[in-house]
């Protein structure tokens, strides 16, 4: 696994920020940063004098509840999932159990 990062310059808002990250992972980031900018001008609106801290909790604030029903989402199909293949698994035991019989 390779260690070296490389500088990333991202825009936040019109302000400028350097990050380092691997090189496999820049184009990622700056999508990440894209999202965060949108997310950021949609939470400060018009108001051009809103709290760079503030902004930047509330988008924050907003992934991790994004992510969270995400997380929530994905648990419930993976449980739907178990069910079904559970139950398959029943009936494919029941056609051999017959098939021996």
């Amino acid at each position: 696994m390779s260690t070296t990062s490389e500088a990333v310059s991202i825009r936040l808002l019109d302000r400028e920020y350097t990050v380092g990250c691997e090189p496999s992972e820049r184009d990622d980031l700056l999508a990440a940063a894209r999202m965060l900018d949108s997310k950021m001008r949609e939470i400060r609106g018009s108001n051009r004098m809103a709290a760079l801290d503030r902004v930047a909790v509330l988008a924050a604030l907003n992934f991790a509840h994004e992510l969270q029903q995400l997380r929530g989402d994905g648990d419930n199909r993976d449980r739907e999932l178990s069910r079904t293949l559970d139950e398959l698994h029943r009936k494919l035991d029941s056609l051999f159990d017959a098939a021996i019989r």
